[in-house]
Parts: C-alpha cells; structure tokens; sequence
C-alpha cells in the first residue's frame, strides 16, 4: 500500500481558464479572422461598386442640375436612391429585416413565405435525385453493358441548359395532370442525380481487389457484397456528392421558377424583382437564396459528421 502511485492533482482553475482562452483565440486567428477579413473586403467592393454604378443616376435624377453639390453630397445620393442599379449593404440589409418582421409569415411579402416554397421543391428534387443516382451507380457498376450504355448519356444529359428542359418538363408534366410542385422538384432532380451517380460510380468501385476476392471466400452474393462491402466503402464519396447536389438541386428549383409561372418561391421573388425594376428585392432574395444553400449544406455536412464518425475513431 504504501507504493501506490500519487494521485494527479487537479489544475487551477485559472490555468484551464487561461488554456481554454488561449485555444479559442487561437482558433478565431485560423478559422474566423481570415473570414472576417474576407467579409470586409467584400463589403468594402460592394459599397465601392454601388458608389460607381450609381453615381451617374444620382448625378442625373436626384443632384441639383447646376452642378451646386458636393462629392459628400453625391455620395450620401448614391447610397439611398430608390431604384439603385446597384443597392449598398445597408438598403439590402434594411429590405431583408423588413420582410422578416414587417409581414406575416403567409404574406407573399415575407422572404420566409418563399423559402418555404423554395426548400419543399430542392428537398423533393434532392431526395428523388439521390435515389436515381444511387440506383444508376449501382446498376453501372454490376453491368458492363450498362456502364457503357449509360454513363455517356448521363454525362451528356449535363450539356443541356437547365431553362431549357424546364419548359418540356412542364408542358410533359402538365399533360399528366401534375403541377405545382412536381415540375421543379424534377428539374431540382435534374441536377442533383448526376454528382450522386458519378460520385457513387466511383465510391462503389473503391475497394481493393483483396476485399473483393475475400467476398467471393465467403460465397457473398452480390447484394451482400454491396450492402456489406461497398456501399460502406462508398460512403466518403457520397456525402460530398450530396453536398453538391442539394445545392445543385436549389438552383434548379429557382430556375424552374422562372419559366413555370410560379407566383411563390426565391424565383418568383426574383422574377417580380426584376418586372418592377426593384433591385433591392432581386439583391435581398438573393441574399436568403445564398443563406438557404448555406444551412442545406450545413446540415448535410452535419449528418456526415454523424455517419462517418466511427471512421475517425482510432
């Protein structure tokens, strides 16, 4: 008994105060200062590129027209026209927050109304999308014939312009007596199932030739070779994949907006923006447009995390 080791004593509290200090300064300087400084720059470009975009407006509609301003007073013009080429930071800013407090949430006026709209057709079309690329990589995969019948249509059917096909989904679509959501869900599939195949493709074929020929040891039919074997070894080429996809798959809903007629949605949003000549709202969608793709990817990159957890475990 009286070997027993010293027990460890615990450290001062204001030790590990100072060491917890120490590391979350220390990662705001790698993650979060190279951000910020990025975030000013481009704010800085904005108000620059407002300034000259607008100052020819401002000279023409709103300074006195004998010349008696000032360059504090065109400054101060092109930073509140009404109807700027180019609105500043702060108008965008302003219009956003009053779309969001300003108007109920069921008001075509409010920004959450039409993201609402927005996220059911990229979610629609993302998990269709998922689906197709994943049974198309699996086929590919277990089929000679099919890889080299398939894969070349499926990289060819990406040079077609997505504004295209959203008319001849619709005219199709509406033939069948679907709408709504249905033709952007598709279009949003369009885009989201051709990373999700090629990705797959490329997962499904990672493991070694010994993993393999061990499958074959244990008389594994095929679907438990895909089930045990290679769809766990796919699965770091599919969540980057789904990351591109689902943002894919958000362009071509709003896209799809466009040319449907739909009166709701970031698209329409847009779409009204630009008939009213109202560039503040065209620039405030698409700021909620770029924070919707932001949180979609955001919470896939979360789920990653969850699913490959067990991966970087020791």
């Amino acid at each position: 008994s009286k070997w027993r080791m010293p027990c460890a004593k615990p450290w001062p509290r204001g030790i590990m105060t100072d060491t917890a200090l120490h590391r979350a300064v220390t990662q705001f300087r790698l993650q979060g200062l190279p951000v910020a400084v990025m975030l000013l720059a481009v704010l800085l470009a904005w108000y620059a590129g407002a300034w000259a975009l607008n100052a020819p407006g401002a000279i023409e509609r709103v300074l006195p027209a004998d010349g008696a301003w000032r360059w504090s007073d065109l400054l101060a013009a092109t930073m509140a026209m009404e109807r700027p080429v180019m609105p500043a930071p702060h108008q965008v800013a302003r219009d956003f927050w009053s779309s969001l407090v300003d108007w109920p949430l069921d008001s075509p006026r409010n920004l959450l109304f039409h993201v609402a709209v927005t996220a059911e057709s990229t979610l629609w079309g993302f998990g269709l999308g998922t689906l197709l690329g994943l049974l198309l990589s699996v086929l590919i995969v277990h089929s000679r014939t099919l890889d080299r019948a398939l894969l070349p249509w499926i990289v060819a059917s990406q040079t077609v312009p997505v504004l295209a096909i959203a008319p001849i989904v619709l005219v199709i679509l509406g033939s069948l007596g679907f709408s709504g959501v249905a033709p952007k869900a598709v279009i949003a599939m369009y885009l989201c199932f051709f990373p999700v195949t090629v990705a797959m493709v490329q997962g499904l074929r990672s493991p070694q030739r010994i993993e393999t020929e061990m499958m074959h040891t244990y008389a594994a039919s095929r679907w438990q070779a895909l089930w045990l074997l290679r769809l766990p070894a796919a699965l770091p080429f599919l969540f980057p994949a789904l990351r591109v996809g689902i943002a894919a798959g958000l362009v071509g809903a709003m896209v799809a907006e466009l040319p449907t007629g739909a009166v709701a949605g970031l698209g329409a949003r847009l779409l009204t923006g630009s008939y009213y000549g109202n560039t503040i709202q065209i620039w405030s969608a698409l700021v909620m447009s770029a924070l919707l793709g932001l949180t979609l990817t955001t919470v896939v990159a979360a789920i990653e995390r969850l699913a490959l957890r067990h991966r970087s475990q020791p």
